[in-house]
């Protein structure tokens, strides 16, 4: 096992019953081995300036996609462990941790480096609010069924108007995610695009688009009916008033996922989330 110098950060809601459970069996062996330097169990520490080898997490999807924004660009390598439903991101079963760990610390960590956005929301008054997500920025009306009116530019080309429910703007790694939902593409996490789904659009001839990740996406709420919101990785909610202009950029650094060789992204595509459908169980 590895000596005790390896700095780790322990992360696990200890409030959901699961991973709870999970720190309560695995916590008091992890101290033993590691220098655990910090242990966040309510999802609320700032992650940005520690400094570790690596982070260790029990829980499912949406705990390590609220973990990406808290560590906001720190390049610690994180490993998750499900405790959750799908596990396509936190894709170590709970009862192979140990194994699993003990296996990967005897080599050099192969990481998955996952491109973030980062979102800026600029309004009338000049003043500016900003997150960061890992899956995605979902542009969307409130309770109130009235169509949004996006004014969409790439780069520094206006592009067009779309009018509908809303607009996703995912990373590869949220291809999968609420885009793929709403009718756009499947992209491998390796590559480095931004996705931009349209929600309901009224419009026969507005599309999906994959965009270059050096490309920014800005987008102006050209007319409100009602309340509309971004909603990032559909945890963090920020209203949007008329006239506000949201950026959306390839953020500075990418969020490090540790390849576990559990499962390969083909694997969970296939396994978790059904791709192929009967016409895979036949080549089976």
């Amino acid at each position: 096992m590895p000596p005790r110098t390896h700095r780790l950060i322990l992360v696990g809601d200890s409030r959901k019953e699961r991973s709870a459970a999970a720190l309560t069996l695995h916590a008091p062996w992890l101290a033993r081995r590691f220098d655990v330097v910090t242990r966040d169990t309510d999802g609320t520490a700032d992650l940005s300036r520690v400094r570790a080898d690596l982070a260790v997490i029990f829980g499912g999807d949406g705990s390590i996609l609220s973990l990406a924004r808290r560590l906001g660009g720190n390049p610690v390598p994180v490993l998750g462990v499900n405790t959750g439903r799908l596990g396509f991101l936190a894709d170590v079963p709970l009862d192979a941790f140990r194994e699993t760990l003990g296996r990967l610390l005897r080599r050099p960590l192969r990481t998955s480096d996952r491109m973030m956005i980062e979102v800026s929301i600029r309004g009338r008054d000049g003043a500016t609010r900003s997150a960061l997500a890992l899956n995605d920025a979902v542009i969307a009306r409130g309770s109130v069924s009235r169509m949004v009116h996006l004014a969409l530019t790439v780069g520094d080309d206006p592009l067009t108007l779309v009018s509908g429910d809303g607009l996703i703007l995912a990373t590869p790694s949220g291809s999968t995610a609420h885009s793929l939902s709403a009718g756009g593409p499947i992209v491998h996490p390796e590559i480095e695009a931004i996705l931009v789904t349209p929600v309901c659009p009224h419009a026969l001839a507005i599309r999906p688009m994959v965009l270059p990740a050096d490309r920014a996406v800005r987008i102006r709420l050209a007319k409100k009916n009602g309340d509309v919101m971004l909603t990032v990785d559909g945890q963090e909610v920020l209203p949007i008033e008329e006239g506000d202009t949201l950026t959306i950029r390839r953020a500075p650094k990418p969020f490090r996922l540790v390849e576990s060789g559990s499962l390969s992204w083909n694997s969970a595509l296939r396994d978790k989330m059904g791709f192929g459908g009967a016409f895979t169980d036949r080549l089976r």
